[in-house]
């Protein structure tokens, strides 16, 4: 009980500061765009925000004077006087008042109708023309497998929730759900695009500034659906080609006896049956790829920073931050724990 009740604090308190961190850091925010289709979709927003402010601004004006015409009207009946106005002009009146008030209503619609399929146009019509860079997302119960296609094959390599990307430059995202329905978004960024097992779903988007953006999983998708977000990372074409010319190499060689410990560890426990070093024996890909894993800023989806008190939390009990994922819980001796995690903090 007292264990269970240590995992609900933990959780909890990963919960709030990602929730509090995401807050502060206001980089995330679909009304601040970065990108070609983030600009269009905002100015879509304000064009709803402005007139649906001025309609309810006018429905309230009006509101108001007919509650006062009411309040009047029956002053002047308890007083037995005659109406301001005939009842046939009144009448009158009011027809004319709904009957501009419905023409004005479906003008309005009309125009949220075509603004919007112009702009749902134009983020789909251009997809076929760009022959930037392209990258296959994978949604996973609860992560983003991130791999980078190339004509070279020595130039594809995979990582996970850390998404780099020129500036200036459109990126093509084909998205496939490995388990359930996920949904890309990076409000910043684009829209967003869901993730249907089975389907194959295509979207591009493009960073005219340099700077990091969060995005996350739109559609609800399990229990650690609010843990499930990543990071794109827009950066000079220079420092772009330096981190993916990194990207394609293998890892770094254990160099201390800590190090090399540590990855003996790794291929000896349930940490080879799912992980991917490349260079090493390890080569599954059920789990995210830890080939330069020291190289991300964030673990467990960007739910928590990569240092080494938090990667050993990580390591031995994953459940106590991220209940029902499916990392399962490795009790390692303190000496190895520590080794291995020397071993991961080296790949970078």
């Amino acid at each position: 009980m007292r264990n269970r009740q240590q995992s609900l604090i933990v959780h909890a308190s990963v919960t709030l500061a990602s929730v509090l961190q995401t807050a502060c850091s206001g980089i995330q925010n679909s009304i601040n765009p970065a990108g070609p289709q983030a600009e269009r979709i905002s100015h879509l927003w304000w064009l709803m925000f402005y007139v649906c402010s001025a309609v309810f601004v006018i429905v309230m004006a009006f509101t108001f004077v007919a509650i006062r015409n009411r309040s009047n009207s029956r002053k002047q009946t308890d007083l037995e006087q005659p109406l301001l106005n005939p009842p046939k002009e009144a009448e009158y009146r009011r027809h004319y008042v709904i009957l501009g008030a419905t023409a004005l209503t479906c003008l309005i619609l009309f125009v949220f109708l075509i603004d919007s399929f112009l702009v749902g146009r134009s983020l789909t019509a251009e997809l076929a023309h760009k022959n930037g860079l392209v990258i296959e997302i994978t949604g996973h119960q609860w992560w983003w497998e991130a791999r980078y296609l190339d004509s070279n094959v020595s130039n594809i390599f995979t990582t996970a929730n850390e998404i780099h990307i020129p500036v200036g430059v459109p990126v093509t995202f084909t998205l496939h759900a490995n388990d359930v329905i996920h949904s890309f978004w990076v409000p910043n960024l684009t829209g967003k695009k869901d993730l249907i097992p089975g389907k194959v779903a295509t979207i591009w988007l493009q960073a005219d500034r340099a700077g990091v953006y969060r995005g996350q999983c739109a559609e609800y998708c399990g229990l650690q659906h609010a843990h499930m977000a990543f990071w794109i990372i827009a950066e000079s074409q220079t420092d772009f080609n330096a981190w993916r010319q990194n990207q394609t190499q293998s890892s770094i060689l254990a160099a201390t006896e800590s190090q090399r410990r540590g990855q003996q560890v790794f291929l000896s426990a349930t940490c080879v049956m799912c992980h991917a070093i490349n260079g090493t024996p390890a080569g599954s890909n059920v789990g995210p790829n830890l080939t330069h894993l020291a190289s991300r800023a964030m673990i467990a989806a960007a739910s928590l920073t990569n240092t080494k008190e938090h990667l050993q939390q990580w390591v031995v009990n994953s459940q106590a931050i991220k209940p029902g994922n499916k990392m399962p819980q490795n009790n390692l001796a303190p000496d190895d724990l520590q080794a291995l995690t020397d071993y991961l903090q080296s790949l970078k």
